[in-house]
């Protein structure tokens, strides 16, 4: 086992601990021989190291690697066998990361690496957002890790079988521990780590991985290395999924698959994520064989520790000698639970790094400070995300002015420069599972570098697509599936649907339209048609004239959501056009720079369609106070605040 770190242990959070399953002792043995085996996990950390939030300047007190590694102490010194392990999306989610990643030859290991080295983390998997950066920089990250890193449905090369493939990382490891007994005597164990990835990956980061990596279906890829993994003599068989909790139902590609996951008889335990939920808790509901209750999932104990350090998963497991006075090990008993970071009193000692890793990472944690300092530009208006699904948004029209400027200089000259550009934008720091402080507030005055990540959280790259107008009727539809169906005359609906993230919401520069709330969503939230008759967009016009069906135009969007639309199929005329492809970062850098100065307020380019009579009611960080002005045609009412520290207004159709 590795040793504790060297990090004052906080004082006792409150939690909840959930048993799971008992097996009867085996050969009737009523006393038998047992170990208690406690697993530790993070997931979805997005390289929140010190708890600090480098868009806004500030301390975050109640998240980051920092803060709960407290209680990864806490829960050592408190069972006599442990480990510790990592769910993916660690190196990306910040500017820390950013500048990370576009630092010159850099020679020190990733802080994020260099942080799970100084804890001791005995094993970790991958996650979608470990690609964004492309594959020499997660090469080189990876290189300087000290635990074994695994992933069994990310391949180079493909064999005739899943269990043929290569992979990009092994697919498993086995960890041999010398462990203690519940007679005091020493043990050997051995402890199987198994990982997966969301298939989609092949889709989301296309450019970085075509030709490179191909994804396995999950459920596929563990029923081949499985079976190997037992064979290999592992007592117990861990897996890490940074997949979401979803059917138990095994569906070729399912993203959410750690139910059906812990369906297969050879896995002991599962550590979820990827979908930033908290399990067990209230924010999973109870499913066909989903206990959020009793934090199992077929009966088998799960956890899912949230994002950026706000949850730590515990698992602990009772294991029982398969037969007496024989050899190998068997779960009879497993209980999972919850410690949430936020339920530590706060004080100064909690807030502040620990010092360990703040030795680790000082230097870095400095550089990049001094990095999202630096002034680029200076904007007269405040840039904000608060409404910016309600209607224009300068920050929105700043991006999409930044994709327009460089899009136009790259196709000057070629066979595409006579079409019409459009540029699209979505609010990516927006609220939902990111919290009440997860938007983009920027006053007005100087803009820095780290009000880029700030602005435009991915390390996602411009692309143009030419499309037809019936095409950017459906762009403009499919972003619509955020809102729910809203009946004229009704009073206080919830217009944001929960299942839907706001970061979804596409806004379209260069053309003008209607949305009616009153009417059905075309797409449901994965781009799927399922309301074929309805439409939402309405009056959608360029330059004051109607697009019809076949006008061709030009937009301007990033790998990601390019690929997603290309990867749906709904359309046939979609075609990437051949442009450099610059990182949207640096090209809203160069146009903050060339303007220098940001005044221009956003074109009405978009509203609802007017609906007297009627109310419904958003929730948007404490921040929007400042900003009513924006949406005074909704005439706004405040209704408070939440226990989560959401703001919720009342507004008027």
């Amino acid at each position: 086992m590795h040793p504790a770190p060297e990090i004052l242990p906080g004082p006792d959070p409150a939690s909840r601990t959930f048993t799971t399953r008992h097996d009867p002792a085996p050969d009737g043995n009523p006393d038998p021989v047992t170990i208690s085996l406690r697993l530790i996990a993070t997931s979805d950390l997005h390289a929140c190291l010190l708890g600090y939030d480098y868009c806004t300047n500030r301390p975050v007190p109640d998240l980051g690697l920092s803060r709960i590694a407290r209680q990864i102490a806490k829960a050592r010194a408190e069972a006599p066998n442990t480990m510790l392990f990592d769910n993916g999306d660690f190196l990306q989610g910040n500017p820390l990361a950013d500048f990370v990643a576009t630092s010159p030859r850099r020679r020190r290991a990733h802080p994020v690496i260099a942080a799970f080295n100084a804890l001791g983390y005995d094993a970790a998997t991958l996650g979608n957002h470990e690609f964004n950066y492309g594959l020499p920089f997660l090469r080189l990250a990876l290189a300087a890790a000290s635990f074994p890193v695994v992933s069994a449905n990310i391949v180079t090369k493909i064999g005739k079988s899943p269990a043929r493939d290569t992979t990009f990382v092994p697919p498993f490891t086995i960890l041999t521990r010398t462990v203690t007994d519940s007679a005091g005597r020493p043990r050997r164990l051995r402890i199987g780590v198994i990982g997966f990835a969301p298939p989609q990956i092949e889709v989301w980061d296309r450019d970085h991985l075509e030709g490179r990596i191909r994804m396995r279906d999950i459920l596929a890829a563990a029923r081949a290395w499985l079976p190997r993994i037992k064979a290999r003599g592992a007592d117990v068989i861990v897996a890490l999924a940074h997949s979401g909790i979803g059917p138990v139902e095994a569906e070729d590609g399912m993203e959410n698959a750690a139910t059906a996951l812990a369906a297969l008889p050879e896995i002991d335990a599962v550590i979820a994520g990827h979908s930033h939920l908290a399990f067990p808790g209230p924010g999973i509901p109870v499913a066909n064989r989903v206990d959020p209750v009793r934090g199992n999932l077929c009966g088998k104990p799960a956890v899912m520790p949230g994002h950026s350090g706000s949850h730590l998963g515990i698992i602990d497991l009772v294991l029982t000698r398969r037969v007496t006075g024989g050899r190998g090990w068997r779960v009879s008993g497993a209980g999972a639970k919850l410690v949430s970071a936020k339920l530590e009193p706060v004080t100064d000692a909690a807030i502040a790094p620990t010092c360990l890793l703040h030795r680790t990472i000082a230097a870095d944690h400095r550089a990049a400070l001094a990095w999202s300092r630096r002034v680029i530009g200076t904007t007269r208006l405040p840039l904000h995300t608060h409404f910016a699904t309600l209607g224009p948004s300068a920050a929105m029209s700043l991006i999409a002015n930044a994709k327009l400027a460089h899009s136009r200089s790259a196709l000057a000259g070629t066979e595409w420069a006579h079409l019409p550009l459009l540029s699209s934008a979505a609010p990516f720091r927006s609220g939902g599972r990111g919290g009440p402080t997860n938007f983009t507030d920027i006053p007005a005055g100087p803009l820095r570098m780290r009000n880029l990540s700030d602005l435009y959280v991915y390390p996602n790259t411009q692309v143009v697509l030419s499309m037809t107008g019936a095409d950017v009727a459906d762009w403009l539809e499919q972003s619509a599936a955020l809102f729910r169906q809203i009946t004229p005359g009704t009073l206080d609906t919830v217009l944001h649907d929960a299942e839907v993230p706001s970061f979804t919401f596409d806004v379209i520069t260069g053309v003008t339209y209607v949305i009616d709330l009153a009417q059905p969503a075309r797409f449901n939230p994965e781009g799927m048609l399922i309301n074929p008759l309805a439409r939402r967009v309405t009056d959608l016009r360029h330059n004051g004239n109607p697009v019809n069906a076949d006008d061709r135009f030009l937009l301007v969007t990033n790998n990601h959501r390019a690929s997603r639309a290309l990867a749906q199929g709904n359309s046939t005329s979609l075609k990437v056009v051949p442009t450099p492809r610059a990182l949207a970062q640096a090209v809203l850098k160069a146009y903050i720079q060339s303007q220098g100065l940001i005044s221009s307020p956003p074109p009405p380019d978009w509203a609802f369609l007017p609906m007297p009579g009627t109310t419904v009611t958003i929730a948007t960080g404490p921040g929007a106070v400042r900003h009513l002005g924006d949406i005074s045609l909704f005439r706004p009412e405040s209704l408070g605040l939440d226990g989560d520290g959401f703001d919720h207004y009342r507004l008027h159709l």
